[in-house]
């Protein structure tokens, strides 16, 4: 992982917008009606949607592509996934989004600190 302070805001920003936008959209339509399974998967794939879209056209340009994919894509499906367990309107769906967002970008460090060594021998 990138540790460039430009990078690691990026990062930072990346998940955060993906996670709250997200679940924002899976809120917005309603996934919840589907029940929880179909609204689940139904919001997962609004989110992959919406990561993809946003880490092709507009992140990836600024921060990278393998940096930015991975962690939004996670980011966008697990926050798609949120209002349709938690029936959630789209302001509190948004404050969640974001939150997931922070600990997927955690996650993905912490796990690419413990797959690549810390570096030191």
């Amino acid at each position: 992982m990138e540790r460039r302070p430009w990078f690691v805001f990026g990062d930072l920003i990346s998940n955060v917008l993906t996670g709250a936008l997200a679940a924002a959209l899976a809120a917005s339509l309603a996934v919840s009606e589907l029940g929880m399974i179909g609204g689940m998967l139904a919001g997962m794939l609004l989110g992959m949607l919406l990561a993809m879209l946003l880490t092709t056209f507009c992140l990836s340009v600024f921060f990278g592509a393998m940096e930015v994919m991975l962690p939004c894509m996670l980011s966008g499906m697990l926050a798609g996934m949120a209002p349709a367990m938690w029936h959630l309107g789209v302001q509190q769906a948004m404050i969640r989004g974001a939150w997931i967002g922070l600990v997927v970008l955690a996650a993905t460090y912490i796990a690419s600190m413990v797959l690549a060594g810390s570096g030191r021998e």
